[in-house]
């Protein structure tokens, strides 16, 4: 259903470049961290302690596509180099978890501490939701450990029910004013910035606000405030990884140093 076109390794995982049966590419990720870094946010740091890595059987991280390309064309995207896109099938989509289960048959995810999924490679979610829901039901029934974490820049009429328990929203925010923000997300069809601030979900966790801030002005914490309630939301800030598009959008590295493991 999938099949390899090259590889990337790094010291705590690898990414793949697959392509679909039809010759549609696609994005998949390896990675693993220490266990206690799934705690960091009780911490305020995200460094890790003496540069250990863990393992896979700590915390163990595919993320995959739910797209091959996509239609939102963030301004700081390598998605946005395709011309073209679709929507995966559910198939397709559990298929990427088992291709990494296939490179790894030394580790048991049922044996990881944490197990997750992670829904932010190529693709907006809430605009496949029912195969991507049609795949959590799939895995959630292989594996009773499995964590899901769905990443979206708030499509209109979305429907966030389904996250609960193990399933995490992310919000791709990424600006403090609605100006700005569709300018970096020029996809017209989004919740305002209020209106993300608005959305509940029955998770066992907080929803995460993404920052991948470009200056200093698009922090505003005074939006944070009078938007997103500190019971409901936590921030997480992302360094822009340079790429051909952020460059042609003279977006630069942004304000988030990155650090990225090598």
């Amino acid at each position: 259903m999938i099949t390899e076109i090259k590889n990337k390794s790094f010291s705590n995982g690898i990414v793949y470049a697959l392509k679909t049966r039809d010759g549609y590419p696609i994005e998949t990720t390896d990675t693993f961290l220490p266990y206690y870094t799934k705690f960091c946010i009780n911490e305020h740091t995200n460094e890790l302690k003496e540069h250990k890595l863990g393992s896979r059987k700590e915390r163990w991280m595919i993320g995959v596509s739910v797209m091959s390309g996509c239609p939102v064309r963030c301004r700081f995207c390598a998605t946005g180099k395709l011309k073209q896109w679709r929507n995966l099938t559910a198939d397709e989509i559990v298929a990427q978890v088992e291709f990494i289960l296939n490179k790894n048959k030394d580790f048991n995810p049922l044996e990881a501490q944490e197990f997750k999924i992670n829904y932010t490679r190529m693709g907006e979610p809430f605009l496949n939701i029912e195969e991507v829901v049609k795949a959590i039901q799939i895995l959630n029934n292989k594996f009773k450990n499995i964590h899901h974490y769905i990443s979206t820049v708030g499509i209109t009429n979305s429907d966030f029910n389904f996250i609960s328990d193990n399933i995490t929203l992310q919000l791709s925010l990424h600006a403090m004013n609605d100006e700005k923000r569709d300018w970096l997300i020029p996809y017209k069809n989004k919740l305002s910035i209020e209106d993300l601030g608005k959305i509940r979900t029955k998770s066992n966790l907080k929803t995460t606000i993404n920052l991948t801030l470009v200056d200093e002005k698009d922090f505003d914490i005074n939006v944070l405030q009078q938007y997103f309630d500190k019971e409901c939301f936590f921030i997480k800030l992302s360094p822009i990884n340079p790429n051909e598009i952020s460059n042609n959008n003279k977006l630069g590295k942004g304000i988030i140093e990155s650090k990225n493991i090598l």
